[in-house]
């Protein structure tokens, strides 16, 4: 087994480190105070062609592999997690279905833009009454000529109000349940469409998270992804992952609070003395090394096994699982480091608490994950 990195995941990894120091971390604690969505940094990151990791050149992509884009994510969600969720929606849940099931036209037209940053997209699978239950979609789609019209509302969309192109779930045939759901490439622009509202959030303020309304809206055939009844297939296979962003994402949020957490243990002192002296601040110290260290792993296991075209649902379910508790467990121990200063918004610890939660909830709670992974091994 070989545990180095090759020359072009290290120069991904320190070009994504050293534009994540100088462009995203000091504008970090601004954009979470007042929510702003970071435009600059969303071209910025488009022009060095993290948008598109693992999409072809031809396609406008950067032709990377799956290790090279978990570095990146790591690098950038580490400064802030607003920024790299919205970077991973980009690559995992719109470019990969696109690159995956669209057709060369489809492709040219669509992907293009979106790999090379000139424009954002946006997965629309969760709804009201459909969150974990996937299956569950009540928004419809029903042919009309050489059309579909497009009739629902999606819940808790990140990148909604900003994305200029959406991947949208539906149902044509209610009587085939989960068979019955296609997808759908819709513009920001089609009539109908609309934004209810967007959330406010306990973390990643910066990402906006939206709700969103289909009245009417009308997509032409060509714009169908994927064949009849293939929609929930490229819903559940997207999310595969879009799980090894989130845990990328987690893996950043504990590698900040741990940095962090480590360099004020040994500049805080208590009665004569820095408090890493003390054997509770080193235990803390080591298992949050420890565990930080053991998620990495498993997300680097679960990339690379996509780089093989292994199946890699279980290794995505393991990483995305255990990096997400391990970034709450990692935030929580940081944050009891700085003790009361840890509760201030002066220091960022406060911030990449509040940022960790979501990775156990979006994309597939810990409990779907744990089921995820359980199904598969009571199949060995």
């Amino acid at each position: 087994m070989i545990f180095e990195l090759n020359e072009q995941q290290r120069m991904i990894r320190d070009m994504a480190r050293d534009f994540a120091a100088r462009e995203i971390a000091p504008i970090a604690a601004e954009i979470d105070e007042h929510e702003r969505f970071p435009a600059e940094i969303v071209k910025k990151m488009g022009e060095l062609g993290f948008m598109g990791m693992n999409v072809p050149e031809e396609f406008g992509g950067s032709a990377l592999d799956s290790v090279c884009y978990v570095l990146a994510m790591e690098e950038v969600s580490k400064a802030c997690a607003s920024c790299g969720v919205i970077m991973s929606v980009n690559n995992s849940l719109v470019c990969w279905p696109l690159e995956t099931y669209a057709t060369d036209e489809q492709k040219k037209k669509w992907l293009t833009p979106l790999a090379s940053g000139q424009k954002l997209g946006a997965y629309c699978l969760s709804e009201p009454g459909a969150g974990t239950d996937a299956a569950a979609q009540s928004t419809t789609a029903k042919q009309d000529g050489d059309h579909w019209v497009i009739n629902g509302m999606k819940n808790f969309i990140t990148n909604g109000a900003n994305a200029d192109i959406l991947i949208v779930f539906a149902q044509t045939n209610p009587e085939l349940k989960h068979k019955g759901i296609r997808s759908f490439i819709v513009e920001n622009t089609a009539d109908g469409f609309s934004i209810i509202r967007k959330e406010e959030k306990m973390g990643i303020r910066a990402s906006d998270t939206a709700q969103l309304a289909f009245d009417n809206v009308r997509v032409p055939n060509d714009q169908v992804l994927g064949g009849e009844g293939t929609g929930f297939k490229i819903a559940m296979s997207t999310l595969d992952g879009g799980r090894i962003g989130i845990a990328s994402q987690a893996l950043g949020i504990s590698a900040a609070a741990y940095e962090a957490a480590l360099a004020y243990s040994k500049e805080r002192e208590q009665f004569g003395r820095p408090i890493s002296a003390f054997q509770a601040i080193q235990w803390k110290i080591a298992d949050m090394a420890t565990r930080l260290d053991a998620a990495r792993l498993l997300t680097y296991r679960a990339a690379w096994t996509k780089d093989q075209g292994q199946r890699y649902s279980e290794e995505a379910a393991m990483a995305k699982l255990y990096a997400s508790e391990t970034s709450h467990y990692i935030t929580n121990e940081a944050v009891q480091v700085f003790g009361g200063n840890g509760y201030s918004k002066e220091f960022p610890v406060e911030r990449h608490f509040r940022d960790a939660k979501i990775t156990e909830i979006y994309e597939g709670t810990s409990e779907a994950q744990r089921m995820v992974i359980a199904t598969m091994e009571l199949k060995k």
